[in-house]
């Protein structure tokens, strides 16, 4: 599905991702690091919104690596963002629509994508009327994840799905990620690694810019330095 080799990416002068090898195929993969550590660089890059000093970001064989972001969106990548961007005057409904008008393969099948959407996160059908910006923190986030489903993504890209929520609010998030694994590929980056790691099949932990981990998450749950660094046992 996506495979970055070799990347290489910054700002200015400064480098922030080097050597970096990475893949997402049909399965749920999280991306873990402290702030700074280059997560939401490393999806700038793959949504074309960084352009690479050097290596190659391929999706299903082809090269995607300096491609605008709505031609990335039109190919099946989907970018859930740390800010939500919704449209805060309009009704949840219109904004789940506005994931599927400009998108060729999903336009035309609005009415089931947003049954979909309505049975993962039954509040929003329940409020499909109101006003996005009136939700609660928790109930954007939802909105904003229901909105790139839409779309009807290969790949699903969460950037800190979990920031600002409280608990019971990420543990019902998680729980909607893990059921939507069989459908669709889903790449996490996270800070919230324990809850995460319940949700995902595979993951990266990402340091100063580079990936000094990867394994099943079975694995990173037992490994002495995601206990001593993010789980805090």
């Amino acid at each position: 599905m996506l495979k970055l080799q070799n990347l290489e990416c910054g700002y200015g002068r400064i480098k922030v991702l080097q050597g970096i090898d990475f893949a997402v195929g049909s399965e749920s993969v999280g991306l873990f690091g402290p702030n700074g550590a280059g997560k939401t660089t490393l999806i700038s890059a793959i949504m074309g919104m960084l352009k690479p000093w050097k290596g190659s970001i391929t999706l299903e064989g082809k090269e995607i690596a300096g491609q605008e972001t709505h031609n990335i969106a039109r190919m099946g990548v989907a970018l859930v963002p740390q800010e939500r961007e919704l449209f805060p005057g309009m009704s949840v409904e219109d904004n789940l629509i506005l994931g599927a008008v400009y998108i060729a393969h999903a336009k035309n099948d609005i009415p089931s994508q947003l049954e979909k959407v309505y049975q993962l996160f039954p509040i929003l059908k329940e409020r499909h009327a109101q006003i996005a910006g009136t939700l609660s923190g928790g109930q954007q986030r939802m909105l904003a994840i229901g909105r790139a489903l839409m779309s009807k993504p290969r790949l699903l890209i969460l950037d800190e799905p979990s920031l600002g929520l409280q608990p019971s609010i990420v543990a019902e998030v998680f729980e909607v990620l893990k059921a939507l694994k069989t459908s669709v590929s889903i790449l996490i980056t996270e800070q919230n690694v324990r809850e995460s790691l319940r949700a995902i099949d595979r993951g990266y932990v990402l340091e100063n810019g580079r990936i000094v981990l990867e394994d099943t998450a079975k694995g990173l749950m037992t490994n002495p330095h995601v206990i001593k660094s993010y789980l805090g046992i």
